[in-house]
């Protein structure tokens, strides 16, 4: 019984970790895209440091994760649970590495002016932060429904992301000059569905935590 106890206190702080580890990370993008749309290479900066948090909350999630399948030996759902911890945290510490990525270049865009005002790239940024909070509530309370959300709002992203690639292009036709700018942003458009694609992940692992079946929600 006392085994029981330490594993579930256990458990509920690779929870924790995990949320602290999303909120960390939607922090992050909202930074990144805020510095880009501000030309803001201060806030950038602070993205690209903060970086190493996201990096050592992974490690404690390994380590605790690690510790109680040797000591514990969990079989079944218990050990699914462990198994998605780890996915998921480093699902997690990806879009970090893309976040901090969004920012490097606003820092490489220093002391230039946008080529035009950023719209459908802070779109898509809200809805990827969305997900990310509900891909993790969905693991949190094992919320399958919520966690197959993840495949349409994937198709938004998907769809605005088209339409950044489009208007960047079109924007490039008529002023080449433009170009290294352009293909930075078409760069930024694609972490960020990048980002959008980890959060479908952590979907697939709540569906095969509940399930013990991973679903293909990335189609």
């Amino acid at each position: 019984m006392i085994r029981r106890i330490e594993f579930d206190q256990q458990l509920d702080e690779l929870r924790t970790l995990l949320k602290e580890m999303s909120t960390h990370m939607e922090d992050a993008l909202a930074a990144a895209v805020s510095s880009l749309q501000t030309m803001d290479t201060e806030k950038a900066r602070q993205v690209v440091e903060q970086d190493a948090r996201l990096n050592g909350m992974e490690e404690q999630i390994m380590d605790i994760g690690s510790r109680l399948i040797v000591t514990q030996q969990p079989v079944a759902k218990d050990l699914r649970r462990i198994l998605v911890a780890f996915r998921i945290a480093s699902d997690l510490e990806r879009m970090g590495d893309l976040a901090r990525d969004i920012a490097k270049v606003t820092i490489r865009l220093q002391g230039q002016e946008l080529m035009k005002p950023l719209v459908d790239i802070p779109r898509m940024s809200d809805i990827v932060r969305a997900m990310v909070s509900e891909s993790i509530e969905s693991y949190l309370t094992e919320n399958t429904d919520l966690a197959y959300k993840m495949s349409q709002d994937d198709d938004q992203v998907d769809h605005l992301y088209s339409v950044i690639l489009h208007d960047l292009f079109s924007h490039l036709t008529s002023n080449p000059e433009t170009a290294n700018q352009a293909m930075l942003l078409v760069m930024v458009g694609r972490y960020i569905e990048r980002i959008a694609d980890h959060a479908t992940n952590i979907g697939e692992s709540t569906v095969y935590l509940v399930t013990g079946h991973r679903p293909d929600l990335n189609q």
